[in-house]
């Protein structure tokens, strides 16, 4: 995952490395700037000193020459041979020697050389000195950078706090507000500009949101309280009936039916309500859910689905497990589970285990494929291998309601034969 820079942190390396790139392009510029001019100062004056003094000594040979600012010398072409040898060939121009100085250091310097009518002239000027500025220079600018880099990088933190201190005081109001579990406008304390709109735009934001949640809310419990009315008179009348002395034992069984369905519809609308509000309830009074005996229930529930078919279920209890949530919802992620086992498996064995901590669905069924095992928990994904109808909503409910209550919910092929297991494992 890639990493996330903050905002400040990105705004202060952006400063920081302005300054010190806007820094090291002025020292550049200065010092490209300062060394040309500096040659070109050099060599037109040394240009200019060299043909005065040669002019000199064809004018008036017989006396000595004067000059300014460098050292000179002139011969002739019979007495060249008193120059320094490195001097002797050099031609006509300004060339860079470098040779011992008076104080036995060595030196740079610039040589001048003007070759005429049988006169040599030459003229010396040491730029070592000059070196040694320049050198002086660069370390003042290099200095100067970092300096700058250090102010702009001060300045960047200053100015980002500065800048970004209403989006920190957004942000914590907002924390605040989740804390607090209800929203308050926001735009009221913040000014007119950018952060201001985003404050705005947040609170018209968290008004529509709020509006969408109150009418989820009323219409799931209306439609809760309008179903569960008719599902408690189908119960209720169900029941009636199933007392008459009359009763064949089709008609019982078929009234036993209805009253299951009923039973699962209303546990069913019960799960949703709390889906649906994001609610966690326990058992009333403060009791515990036997796993074993909702199993058992379930399974006596998905029996109807078995006929005609060659399928056993079976419901091994290793060590009995309770639970701190409503029988309803157990039921509602049971009769998903083992519901679905029996739908898939068209002859075998369906095995309900339950062990320490969790309960297992064990079928014989086509099995699924390892890389489809968490996708089937997603809406509209519905299984392979067996006919039948479905919108691929059960198990996606069963994964939000072990959320919900912190169980682990999860399927995987069996490895040595057809079939797959189905587990709730519970924290």
């Amino acid at each position: 995952m890639q990493s996330r820079r903050k905002l400040r942190f990105r705004l202060v390396v952006s400063f920081a490395l302005f300054g010190f790139g806007l820094s090291a392009l002025f020292a550049f510029a200065a010092l490209n700037i300062r060394t040309r001019v500096e040659n070109q100062l050099i060599t037109t004056s040394l240009q200019e000193e060299v043909d005065h003094l040669n002019q000199q000594v064809l004018e008036h040979s017989d006396r000595a020459p004067s000059f300014d600012i460098v050292k000179a010398f002139s011969w002739s072409d019979r007495t060249i041979y008193k120059a320094p040898l490195t001097w002797q060939g050099l031609d006509t121009g300004v060339h860079d020697v470098f040779e011992p100085g008076p104080d036995g250091r060595m030196h740079h310097y610039k040589l001048a050389v003007r070759r005429k009518d049988g006169v040599i002239t030459f003229m010396q000027f040491d730029v070592s000195r000059d070196e040694l500025g320049k050198q002086q220079l660069l370390f003042s600018v290099i200095g100067a950078v970092f300096v700058f880099g250090l102010l702009s990088l001060v300045l960047g933190f200053w100015l980002s706090r500065k800048v970004l201190k209403p989006v920190s005081e957004l942000a914590r109001r907002l924390r605040d507000f989740r804390k607090a579990g209800k929203a308050e406008p926001l735009a009221p304390h913040f000014a007119d500009d950018e952060v201001g709109e985003l404050a705005l735009a947040l609170d018209e934001y968290s008004q529509r949101l709020t509006a969408m949640v109150e009418r989820d809310r009323e219409f799931n419990s209306d439609v809760s309280h309008e179903l569960r009315t008719p599902l408690a008179v189908i119960s209720s009348t169900t029941e009636l009936l199933q007392g008459s002395p009359d009763l064949t034992d089709k008609l019982r069984e078929r009234l036993k039916r209805i009253e299951r369905s009923s039973r699962q519809a209303t546990e069913l609308i019960e799960a949703l309500l709390l889906l649906s509000r994001a609610e966690r309830r326990g058992p009333t009074r403060g009791e515990t859910t036997e796993v074993a005996k909702v199993a058992s229930d379930v399974i006596e529930s998905q029996r109807p689905q078995m006929r005609d078919k060659p399928l056993e279920v079976e419901l091994i209890v290793r060590q009995p497990v309770s639970v701190n949530a409503p029988a309803s919802v157990l039921a509602v992620a049971l009769t998903n589970l083992i519901g679905n086992a029996i739908k898939y498996t068209l002859e075998g064995r369906v095995t309900v285990e339950v062990s320490a901590g969790r309960i297992e669905v064990i079928d014989t069924g086509p099995g699924i494929k390892p890389e489809d095992a968490e996708r089937l928990f997603q809406r509209g994904v519905r299984g392979e291998g067996a006919g039948g109808s479905g919108a691929g909503l059960g198990l996606a409910i069963v994964r939000r309601l072990c959320d919900l209550y912190g169980w682990d919910v999860s399927m995987r092929p069996r490895t040595n034969t057809n079939g797959a297991i189905a587990s709730i494992a519970f924290q």
